[in-house]
């Protein structure tokens, strides 16, 4: 196996590991909560079973049923497009960061799309709070991708910039 094979084959075992993670994690939570059903962790810090119908912080939540292939077709496509993307860049040596990027962004992307096909949305868990107020529970997937756009950003603002003769 080439030295570019074996990257990629690397940044596809990462996006393996994040749907895994993602998977048992919400396995575990689906088996020990009912949806609704909320533990006290911490003071800041909820484990709660939701579902989202919808896209991030529940955007066509109570779009009418539509929006689960719709979902489902958008993430297998970026997810395709990703692995494109990640083929491209996984040899490069300064393109390590972009390409963790890339492998966090796909493994979350299909550790939702998992859910979409499976039960018909989103299972999230992850619940903070403060003063009252709840950020929107979230799920491994949700924090890889999160995560991997942090990456990607940060990739884009301070990767080394050649220059033109």
């Amino acid at each position: 196996m080439s030295s570019r094979s074996s990257r990629f084959a690397a940044w596809l075992a990462l996006a393996g590991l994040v749907v895994a993670l993602d998977q048992a994690s919400k396995a575990w939570v689906l088996a020990v909560f009912q949806a609704g059903e909320s533990l006290a962790v911490a003071p800041v810090f909820n484990l709660t079973l939701l579902f989202n119908a919808g896209a991030s912080f529940s955007f066509l939540a109570d779009a009418g049923g539509w929006q689960r292939w719709f979902f489902i077709a958008l993430a297998l496509a970026v997810s395709a497009w990703l692995i494109l993307l990640l083929r491209a860049h996984a040899a490069g040596k300064d393109q390590r960061l972009l390409s963790c990027a890339l492998a966090l962004i796909l493994g979350g992307a299909i550790g939702n799309v998992i859910d979409r096909i499976r039960i018909g949305a989103v299972t999230d868990f992850l619940d903070f709070h403060w003063a009252g107020h709840h950020f929107p529970a979230f799920n491994i997937a949700d924090a890889c991708i999160t995560l991997g756009v942090i990456l990607m950003i940060w990739h884009e603002l301070f990767k080394k910039r050649k220059l033109r003769p």
